[in-house]
């Protein structure tokens, strides 16, 4: 039904106000709304921002987004976890109509003392709602001088036009007719929810060693992973995300590279969950006991870091489930159960769990095993392959989780089709993998990065993934250490949440055939030990890099977000240039120039929106220069609206040289250097 003012179209919407919108305390978002009225009279709107304990925050004006649009905007900041709501307030706003008809018609001495009577009395109104110490006596005041005919009309309307009085007006404004919307629901979540660095390991590989002759490899185990962690800690990174650690089926064993024979010593895949030592809710032995991963657990949080867990709602033909729970599985003409297939790929050794005989069954076992980690210090989840699984499966597992530990987090991993995607993140998952992994060009990441930071930011959190054991991306295979670094650059600044697999900081890139994307010598189905020293020494590695980006991360609340990115026209097609601002609590603003093609320099003018780096007028003009600090290299650059850059990739003398990722200092001393790089 519509108010005696329409409000309209407010955004943000998820699934027509029914779910929440999400944020995380701090974070700056827009609510925006169509707001109108018959006739020519003048309106206002705010917004109505309620905290989880139902009380409404200090009043947040609308302003009209553009003229004669009809769209008014505010930017809201939540300052605290819980379930909050927002609306939008509309207004008849009399004394802005007044004051746009007298300054019409006093000039054109048209009704002017029934005018001024008419301003007058609508001030006194207003004054009545302004507090003693904000205002009220310059109201009253100016009313009595509108009704003073000794003086002349066009002067006693310059005074209730003054600024100091338009102030008060701001803050107090004479409303009339006032419609509010409905509330809508806002999520409001711990500050990981939204920003955070991944980094993937498995335990098993860490610590292993080949074995003596004619005996099986030795695996690696909690104890021997934990001895990584502070490696791990030192880059930057908030988050240790672990493959299943379950025990591993033996029937149809995958052997080394996704063979569909294994030998009596292959170690299988950790996604074939389950074995006569138990299932989702078991240790693989060789890994050690919840002791050794409680001590895991407790030196990641030591160094500051949370242990995220893989999981993944399916078995081997050897879990435990298959002889108690046949019914979760789906049978097929021949009595046999049916295993996992994506064509052309088969997985034999892994059966996918059928959800249509015991729908209640499985939330309840599921809810059951995520406690039972949960106890044992795990507080992220990243799920495999959700989109396989009913939506509403999903929707009930965390929200039942959540209803009691609103902190838990879930990480989507569903590299599916957008509807899917969209879709689980509205109805649960705090995060969800993108298809950033396969964006490379300047277009494509434009395109991406515009949906991805726009509307859908109300739902939709990214965390981009540089790579993953399943996937080798053509273009880090052929583009040798300067495509680690640029796609590093650009996940770490593009998106507030990103990740990598082990082996990325080494530069890892044979692939297992041409044209596949899956890794020689898979890690999924062998130990892989690394000699993390060895390529420190060699300079194969690109550690530094990695620690000085989540590092300028944590120092730069403008890459601890989503919204606020805006790209900047550059003339050549390789080099990509945008920006991320913070307006509140802290300003902030970051500018990163990348160079796309790992194996060329290039050259280009990057041509920049101004006004959207917040830039005063006098700079937003052009007239000014402002100082940029290269954060990699600690070189000061002056730069203008127009700006000269060329990005060699590959210099050994400073790494991610395919890149500038400037802070922007527009109100610093000048000094530095010119606004052109040197050649």
């Amino acid at each position: 039904m519509i108010g005696r003012i329409p409000v309209l179209d407010i955004q943000p919407l998820v699934d027509c106000g029914r779910r929440p919108a999400k944020a995380v305390p701090g974070e700056t978002f827009q609510v925006t709304a169509t707001v109108f009225r018959e006739g020519h009279e003048a309106v206002g709107a705010n917004v109505v921002l309620r905290d989880p304990r139902g009380r409404s925050g200090p009043w947040i004006p609308m302003r009209e987004l553009a003229p004669g649009t009809d769209r008014w905007g505010a930017d809201v900041t939540p300052d605290a976890e819980g379930r909050w709501t927002y609306a939008v307030e509309a207004w008849g706003n009399p004394l802005t109509t007044w004051r746009h008809c007298a300054s019409v018609k006093i000039p054109a001495g048209a009704d002017t003392e029934l005018t001024l009577a008419e301003g007058a009395q609508l001030l006194e109104r207003a004054a009545a709602g302004v507090p003693r110490s904000d205002g009220r006596r310059l109201l009253l005041d100016t009313a009595r001088t509108l009704r003073d005919t000794s003086v002349p009309g066009a002067t006693r309307l310059a005074g209730a036009l003054a600024p100091e009085v338009t102030a008060v007006l701001d803050r107090h404004p004479l409303r009339e007719m006032v419609t509010t919307s409905r509330p809508l629901p806002l999520v409001v979540e711990r500050e990981r929810a939204l920003f955070g660095s991944w980094y993937e390991m498995f335990p098993r590989s860490e610590g292993a060693r080949a074995g003596d002759a004619g005996s099986a490899p030795v695996s690696g185990t909690f104890r021997t992973a934990a001895r990584r962690l502070p490696e791990i800690a030192a880059m930057g990174f908030d988050v240790v995300y672990l493959p299943p650690v379950h025990p591993i089926g033996r029937t149809f064993r995958k052997g080394p590279g996704g063979a569909l024979t294994a030998g009596p010593d292959d170690v299988g895949c950790p996604w074939a969950i389950g074995s006569e030592d138990g299932g989702h809710d078991a240790l693989h032995p060789d890994l050690g006991t919840f002791a050794d991963f409680d001590a895991f657990v407790a030196t990641a949080r030591e160094l500051g870091m949370e242990i995220a867990l893989d999981f993944a709602l399916q078995c081997s033909p050897d879990h435990p489930w298959v002889k108690e729970h046949p019914e979760w599985f789906r049978k097929r003409p021949d009595g046999s159960i049916a295993y996992a297939e994506n064509p052309p790929k088969k997985y034999q050794d892994i059966y996918p769990v059928d959800f249509t005989e015991d729908f209640r069954g499985l939330v309840t076992e599921s809810v059951r095993i995520l406690r039972l980690w949960m106890s044992h210090g795990v507080r992220i989840f990243r799920v495999d392959n959700p989109h396989t699984k009913p939506v509403v499966f999903w929707e009930k597992v965390i929200g039942e989780i959540n209803r009691t530990d609103p902190d838990v987090i879930f990480l989507a991993e569903a590299f599916t089709r957008p509807a899917m995607m969209h879709t689980l993140a509205a109805i649960g998952f705090q995060q969800s993998y993108t298809y950033f992994t396969w964006r490379t060009t300047k277009r494509e990441l434009t395109e991406y990065l515009t949906e991805l930071s726009g509307p859908a930011a109300a739902w939709m959190r990214p965390n981009f993934f540089v790579n993953t054991p399943d996937i080798l991306p053509v273009h880090l295979q052929s583009g040798g250490r300067p495509a680690f670094e640029t796609r590093a650059v650009l996940a770490a600044t593009l998106s507030p949440s990103w990740g990598m697999y082990a082996g990325y900081e080494l530069c890892e890139a044979t692939p297992a055939a041409p044209g596949s994307e899956e890794y020689a010598a898979s890690e999924k189905y062998e130990l892989r030990p690394r000699d993390w020293q060895a390529a420190e020494r060699e300079g194969t590695s690109i550690t530094e890099l990695i620690g000085a980006l989540n590092r300028l991360r944590r120092r730069h609340p403008a890459l601890r977000q989503l919204r606020g990115l805006r790209f900047h026209r550059t003339d050549n097609e390789h080099i990509l240039a945008y920006s991320k601002r913070t307006r509140t609590p802290h300003a902030d603003t970051v500018l990163i120039v990348v160079n796309l093609d790992p194996h060329d320099t290039h050259e280009a003018t990057v041509s920049l929106d101004l006004p959207e780096l917040g830039l005063t007028p006098a700079q937003a003009g052009g007239a000014e220069p402002f100082p940029v600090l290269d954060e990699l290299t600690g070189e000061t650059y002056h730069w203008g609206r127009d700006n000269y850059v060329r990005l060699e990739p590959g210099r050994r003398d400073a790494y991610a040289s395919s890149a500038h990722i400037f802070a922007l200092r527009p109100s610093s001393p000048t000094g530095g250097s010119p606004n052109h790089e040197r050649q």
